[in-house]
């Protein structure tokens, strides 16, 4: 569903603009009682049973916007209960960073079989006589499986000449890599926190949009307002998400507009990153470990670590491009704040991250960015460009697409070591991630660079994104052609990850 206009994304975009248009007007939160009713105007639903629950669920999604948690529905609370905390200028985050609004909820059916009206009542009863639990029979001229039967082997829609059969399976629970999705008593998905390392792929997976991801929009316009020096740190995905007309010398000037003092692009700290892990790859593989995983993507450490425990050792301890690029710019600016714009749900988690200091201060994603812009009607097609970004090399900026890591480490070596190829192997998404993993647990990998990326096709696809898959790689391939320069060596920054390690 990224990428393809939708009821679900329009409603998310009038949320993140609301919020926006409230803190730009002075951030009184109190008006946050009447944004159900602007989100959700008339008397008649758009699209569920009743305009009271939508705006129900508007007023939970305002909530999540804001940072907040799901208001219980076995009490009277108001709207606004908690709202103080989360209405300052500093960063707030109340977990879970993933949310099911339980009444928005479809309770989707989960992982069954179903005969649908194409069946012909054909002679050859194929799906009858492969059925290992005689859990097909005919009724009314109608083949008919019985679910307290059924195993779920799916040998009945394979024999189907007439594909009559069909696979249904909760969108959501597909879609999450970890299977940390589950059911309550109504039949209503639910998060198992304990594995959920908040990569949003249910997220945008769901059709009712029940799932949400709890955001800082109203805390970042906060600090812009109070005269902080804001920083926006773009990462290199940020290309063309914005509309055919938003180049980057437009983004630049839209960003100006938003109140933000000055935007890197994150690119810089990829080739830092780049650097970095190249020389960990050559110091550790093989003599001190069998294989090293690249630490880019913070859902897929955080899967590696949760699964495969004993395996953890073999990811790079290489600090992030979004760690790489805040540190660099706090060491030079200390009293600014940073806020990393980019495509990763998963990124607001690493951001707070106990065990290292991000010295990022706020996370957005260009769908919540995309509400800011519109709060403050900014106009692409007319906006005066200014002078665009030309840091990063087309290297780092390749990381924004699926193999463009390990991509840009192993080409750095052979850079370095002509003599040396370095063998790589790359999975998209959680669960072929875990294939992976269970792979070069097995030995199978031994002297490789493994790259994982828990949304398939990369960075360019991450929960937070607004264009389709084949069209942002293009964008971003045309974006990488245009660097001015190509070999992490030649940035400007290249000899300074040992000292933001510190």
């Amino acid at each position: 569903m990224r990428g393809i206009p939708s009821l679900i994304t329009d409603i998310r975009n009038k949320v993140f603009t609301e919020v926006a248009r409230m803190a730009y007007s002075g951030g009184d939160y109190s008006r946050v009682e009447d944004l159900p009713y602007i989100i959700v105007p008339g008397d008649q639903p758009l699209h569920r049973e009743s305009v009271f629950l939508e705006r129900a669920i508007a007023g939970e999604r305002v909530r999540l916007a804001m940072g907040l948690g799901i208001r219980p529905v076995q009490t009277r609370t108001l709207l606004t209960d908690g709202m103080e905390a989360a209405a300052g200028a500093e960063q707030y985050y109340e977990p879970p960073l993933i949310n099911i609004i339980p009444y928005a909820c479809h309770a989707c059916p989960t992982n069954r079989y179903r005969v649908t009206d194409s069946c012909q009542n054909c002679l050859a009863a194929s799906c009858q006589k492969v059925c290992p639990k005689d859990a097909i029979r005919f009724i009314n001229g109608k083949s008919f499986i019985d679910q307290s039967k059924c195993v779920r082997c799916g040998k009945c829609e394979h024999a189907c000449p007439y594909n009559a059969i069909i696979h249904i399976e909760r969108p959501c629970a597909a879609a999450c890599g970890m299977d940390a999705i589950g059911a309550d008593e109504h039949g209503r998905a639910v998060i198992d926190q304990e594995k959920c390392v908040a990569c949003g792929q249910c997220l945008v997976s769901c059709p009712f949009g029940a799932i949400v991801d709890k955001g800082q929009i109203f805390q970042v316009i906060q600090s812009i307002l109070r005269g902080d020096r804001v920083i926006a740190i773009v990462a290199p995905s940020f290309v063309g998400q914005f509309g055919k007309h938003s180049t980057p010398g437009k983004f630049i000037a839209a960003m100006k507009q938003l109140g933000f003092d000055r935007v890197v692009e994150v690119a810089v700290g990829a080739d830092i990153c780049t650097i970095e892990e190249a020389r960990d790859f050559l110091e550790k593989v093989p003599s001190k470990q069998p294989y090293m995983g690249t630490s880019c993507c913070p859902a897929w450490h955080s899967m590696v670590y949760k699964l495969f425990t004993d395996q953890s050792s073999n990811i790079s301890m290489t600090l992030t491009p979004m760690v790489f690029t805040a540190r660099m710019i706090k060491k030079d600016n200390p009293d600014c704040k940073i806020v990393f714009v980019g495509p990763c749900a998963a990124k607001k988690l690493e951001a707070i991250r106990a065990d290292i200091r991000s010295d990022v201060d706020f996370v957005l994603t260009f769908e919540e960015l995309m509400g800011m812009f519109e709060a403050k009607e900014i106009d692409f097609e007319t906006i005066e460009p200014l002078e665009p970004l030309n840091e990063g090399t087309a290297a780092g900026r390749g990381f924004a697409v699926s193999g463009g890591v390990a991509g840009a480490v192993s080409n750095l070596i052979h850079e370095m070591h002509p003599d040396i190829e370095v063998k790589t192997a790359r999975a998209e998404g959680l669960r072929e991630c875990r294939k992976l993993m269970t792979l070069a647990k097995a030995g199978k990998y031994n002297g490789y660079l493994l790259e994982g990326m828990a949304c398939p096709g990369g960075c360019i696809a991450g929960a937070g994104t607004l264009l389709p898959l084949d069209l942002a790689t293009n964008v971003v391939k045309r974006y990488q052609n245009e660097a001015e320069t190509h070999s992490p060596l030649e940035s400007l920054y290249h000899d300074r990850g040992k000292s933001l390690e510190e």
